[in-house]
């Protein structure tokens, strides 16, 4: 059953923007993942819970959205996350920032996994402008930096897996019906 989860929790970048998310759901989803492992056990993550549509507007317009597929401006007006978690790093609870950015991958995807269980989707996006952020949400960026973006909603598009070829090409695309296509390496390409 874990595996599916796996395999639903892709990285949706157009979402049903009527469908939003209470803060509830939201803090919950932070609740698990502040359950999971921490480097040293340091716990230097904060998270800033977005979901208020003021606030959603001013972080979906600090963000970019896909870097594979350049002709695309991002989301449109009602395809827009529902709410977003941003991930802070504390500058004062921090052992250092590789073990840090080792913490962020975990709790990002600990939330991503409870989004998918949940029937929602999101996107972790690392490209968004970090003092915009900060400064919307009334963030000290000096102490807690913000490092990701959790963009979350119910997802409105489709996202199929494929299988890359041994060795080839991982780039993202989108066929003419805006289906998102996800190349894959082979299990026999990833274990040495």
């Amino acid at each position: 059953m874990l595996r599916d989860t796996i395999a639903a929790c892709r990285s949706y970048r157009r979402f049903d923007e009527s469908a939003r998310i209470g803060r509830e759901l939201l803090e919950s989803w932070v609740d698990g993942a502040r359950l999971a492992a921490s480097s040293g056990n340091a716990q230097p993550l904060r998270f800033r819970i977005v979901s208020d549509e003021r606030e959603c507007a001013e972080v979906f317009a600090c963000c970019a959205w896909a870097r594979a597929l350049p002709d695309w401006d991002g989301p449109k007006p009602g395809e827009r996350p529902g709410g977003y978690i941003v991930v802070c790093c504390d500058r004062d609870r921090s052992l250092a920032d590789a073990f840090t950015f080792w913490d962020e991958g975990i709790a990002a995807q600990t939330i991503m996994l409870q989004a998918a269980e949940a029937g929602f989707g999101g996107c972790i996006v690392g490209s968004f402008k970090k003092r915009g952020v900060a400064e919307a949400l009334g963030i000290d960026a000096e102490r807690f930096r913000p490092d990701l973006v959790l963009a979350l909603g119910r997802p409105a598009e489709k996202v199929r897996l494929e299988a890359a070829a041994p060795d080839g090409p991982t780039a993202y695309w989108r066929d003419d019906e805006g289906v998102h296509h996800v190349p894959k390496r082979p299990l026999a390409d990833v274990v040495l």
